[in-house]
């Protein structure tokens, strides 16, 4: 008997299981999809791994581990018909395909990568019409990167853990950030607050009262410094006589449609606004554009490729912003924008972060998607079709109130049109409708309110305004922001105050050996130049050995006259006030990702530990009985509890004030991130 010979299949090889399952729905029964899970060769972790006496080649070895995944795919390799690669497309993305090719033989020049993104069934089937070979510029670019950043951390962390203490590290992109978070807690220090006073009033034509600020005197704005000034004004007026309109403006004003998301802004708000952490945001944001399974569809990509500094949207993209918007609001909301490249520093490689699908609206997948899941998407999918809808358009009025020579000012607003904000609901304005009054009409002062105010120290850094930081110094890329974050909190260096970061003393410590011994691995512009010189390497301007040798000679003498003349670093632990209750003896404050905690000072003879319990002076808010405490979650954020829990389940993310001074301080605390 004769059996039939079973035909070969294509292979295609992912980073994901996820992914793989999604586009081998779409390819069908001639196409086997597995995941490499992402690099399978890297540099060793054990040594440099860089040769510098050899034009900086590097060496890169199997990840332990992956033999049996390496084997897997060499054998599925050696049965098919033909292999793809198609990870993500980017550098990363570029440098796996590469690494895949060397390892399972492919050509060089053979075409055996595959690119789309986003993965849909039309565009994952369009991008198999057209493999190419590796774009070694792209290899180079990703392989400049890693080699500058295992340079630049494999030579300052033996340094740190010799001259600080063990498991310190430092890189460009971590220490420039650490040092804005330090520069403006020197700011803070720094900063002197002074006096000004407010004066506001409730004025009241016919029925209808209304609030306005002071202006000033003599129709000249006029600061408030003292209360003296205050009394000054009030002296001035009748409180029981008529004011009068002195002047009245109307004006019309527009407020354009937010651009859709790149990476940053995207992490910027989902941390704003959903207070996600930047890893946590690319972590959904990845599931979400390798696949979700939908009933009678199956695993879809719901977004774009997350990576991107771009806001330029396909033709294709617009046109089904379009369809939509004219179908579920109507022409008037409709308005085309034309999103293009602002900056030199933009690469433009992908185009901004949207969903593959409008018509796959938030809520119709709020069944479906987990509650982060759903929250991020409506965050990306509110955000492209507001990008291509109409401006909202708002009336905006001012009244001048004068007696005698004081002046006060209202200010009004009415929203004519709601354009782009009737898809983004939280960024709709309200109305606040001023009385018809004209010039010369009077109005009576119901009461006043003087009030002392302070100028406030510079805000601390959020993980938002801290990427939008980095973003305009041209400092790191749209991958390297997620890590960063995740490292200084992981090193100890910084810690969260609710969302503002707040820099620790070792990482006050480490910032200053860097700086004294690496000054260009800290300096803003020199690490924005560097950003500059690997994009010039992807695009075929730029060789990669040439830009770390660049780098790497004069970085490499600070490296030795660190090692010679950089004097040790003494840490002292700081004395508890309560003893072990392990063996008695004394302990020691110390610090983790978590915040301070008490261990014992015979560390490793003894591994007491306590939690430092720090109590703000009030009752718990719900039951009355505990006290209110700070509490960290699992990533360090800092949250308010009471300190009967489990008996009581109080918590807040924002600090409780006495009953009399808050009318909600019973938040709950949401997941953390």
């Amino acid at each position: 008997m004769v059996t039939k010979k079973t035909k070969a299949k294509k292979l295609v090889i992912v980073e994901s299981p996820a992914k793989a399952r999604t586009i081998e729905n779409y390819l069908g029964k001639d196409y086997e999809v597995l995941a490499s899970m992402g690099h399978i060769r890297d540099l060793p972790k054990s040594q440099l791994g860089v040769d510098t006496a050899n034009n900086y080649e590097p060496r890169y070895i199997n990840i332990r581990g992956k033999a049996p995944l390496i084997n897997s795919l060499k054998k599925a390799a050696k049965a098919a018909s033909a292999v793809y690669v198609a990870s993500d497309p980017d550098r990363e993305g570029e440098a796996i395909a590469w690494h895949l090719g060397h390892i399972l033989g492919l050509p060089e020049d053979g075409k055996n990568r595959v690119t789309f993104n986003e993965i849909t069934k039309p565009a994952v089937k369009e991008a198999f019409k057209h493999p190419r070979s590796i774009e070694h510029d792209l290899v180079d670019a990703q392989q400049a990167r890693r080699v500058l950043d295992r340079l630049v951390g494999y030579s300052i962390s033996p340094i740190l853990w010799q001259k600080v203490k063990r498991g310190l590290s430092a890189g460009r992109v971590q220490s420039v950030a650490l040092g804005l978070i330090l520069d403006k807690e020197k700011e803070i220090s720094a900063f002197v607050p002074e006096e000004y006073w407010s004066l506001a009033a409730i004025f009241k034509a016919g029925r209808q009262e209304f609030s306005a600020d002071f202006y000033g005197l003599n129709g000249k704005k006029t600061k408030l410094e003292k209360q003296t000034a205050v009394a000054e004004v009030l002296k001035q007026i009748d409180t029981k006589k008529d004011f009068e309109i002195s002047d009245l403006q109307t004006k019309e004003s527009k407020r354009n449609a937010p651009n859709p998301f790149t990476t940053s802004t995207l992490q910027q708000t989902a941390n704003s606004q959903l207070n996600f952490h930047a890893r946590k945001t690319m972590q959904i944001a990845q599931g979400l554009y390798e696949g979700i399974s939908l009933p009678k569809v199956g695993h879809v990509g719901l977004i774009t490729y997350m990576r991107t500094d771009s806001t330029r949207l396909s033709q294709t993209a617009q046109e089904m912003a379009k369809d939509f918007i004219l179908a579920e609001y109507g022409e008037n909301y409709y308005h085309r924008h034309n999103l293009v490249k602002k900056s030199d520093s933009i690469q433009d490689a992908h185009e901004a972060v949207r969903p593959t699908d409008v018509k796959r609206t938030p809520e119709s997948l709020k069944t479906i998607l987990t509650r982060d899941q759903y929250r991020l998407y409506n965050l990306i999918w509110s955000r492209f079709v507001a990008s291509q809808m109409s401006e909202q358009r708002l009336e905006n009025q001012s009244l001048m109130i004068v007696q005698k020579q004081a002046t006060w000012r209202a200010t009004g607003i009415k929203v004519l049109f709601d354009g782009w904000t009737k898809v983004m609901k939280t960024s709709s304005t309200k109305n606040n409708i001023l009385p018809a009054l004209k010039i010369g009409d009077h109005v009576q002062m119901v009461s006043n309110l003087p009030e002392q105010h302070f100028t406030q120290p510079p805000a601390r850094y959020t993980e938002a305004t801290l990427i939008r930081a980095l973003e305009e110094l041209g400092v790191g890329r749209p991958s390297t922001y997620a890590p960063t974050m995740d490292t200084l909190q992981r090193r100890g260096y910084i810690g969260f105050d609710q969302k503002k970061i707040v820099p620790t003393d070792l990482g006050d410590i480490v910032q200053g050996v860097v700086v004294k011994s690496f000054p260009e691995v800290t300096d803003k512009k020199f690490t924005s130049k560097i950003e500059s010189e690997l994009d010039k390497v992807e695009t075929g301007s730029a060789k990669w050995q040439k830009v770390i040798d660049e780098f790497y000679r004069p970085f490499s003498k600070e490296v030795d006259a660190a090692v010679e003349n950089l004097e040790k670093v003494p840490i002292y632990d700081r004395i508890a006030p309560e003893l072990c209750d392990n063996c008695g003896g004394l302990m020691v404050i110390r610090r983790s990702r978590r915040g301070e905690f008490y261990a014992c000072a015979r560390f490793p003879d003894c591994h007491g530990t306590k939690s430092i319990v720090e109590q703000i002076g009030m009752k718990c808010p719900k039951c009355g009985i505990g006290d209110v405490v700070v509490k960290h979650t699992k990533r360090g954020r800092v949250f308010y509890g009471c300190s009967r829990y489990p008996e009581c389940d109080f918590a807040s993310w924002t600090k409780p004030k006495p009953a009399e001074d808050s009318d909600d301080t019973k938040t709950e605390v949401k997941s953390s991130n």
